[in-house]
């Protein structure tokens, strides 16, 4: 009668165990995925600062941005300031109440802004929030 030993050290098989490298991986591809979309879509613009911003970002927001020439693009696309009414009255008709960023460069015209501001003021955006970048000190 044979015996088998069914206690003590078991005999490992030969490699490497890759589950706890492939699980790390997964838990920072899934941070990256999340972080990589917490952004407005816009252009790049070098924002005035201010002591205190106060964030707006919604999934619905829409982003307004006047570049340093008085360009003005909605969601990184450049409009005309007529093309730009007619785009937030068509958003204003499927969503009320949404809410709207203006991104202006700091060696922009102040005039361009105010166009804009008053442009929104006239569809009656009751949600506008000016974007600034954090004071240095």
């Amino acid at each position: 009668m044979a015996t088998t030993k069914r206690f003590g050290p078991k005999k490992r098989d030969k490699g490497i165990n890759v589950t706890p490298f492939v699980d790390v991986l997964l838990v920072v591809l899934v941070i990256f995925i999340l972080t990589s979309n917490a952004s407005i879509p816009g252009i790049e613009v070098n924002l005035p600062k201010a002591s205190n911003s106060i964030a707006l970002e919604k999934p619905k927001t829409k982003a307004i941005t006047v570049d340093n020439n008085g360009q003005v693009f909605l969601d990184a696309y450049p409009v005309s300031l007529p093309e730009l009414e007619d785009r937030l009255r068509t958003e204003k008709a499927t969503n009320p109440d949404f809410p709207v960023i203006v991104r202006g460069d700091a060696q922009v015209q102040y005039a361009r802004v105010v166009e804009v501001l008053d442009l929104l003021r006239r569809i009656e955006v009751s949600q506008v929030g000016l974007v600034t970048g954090k004071a240095q000190g």
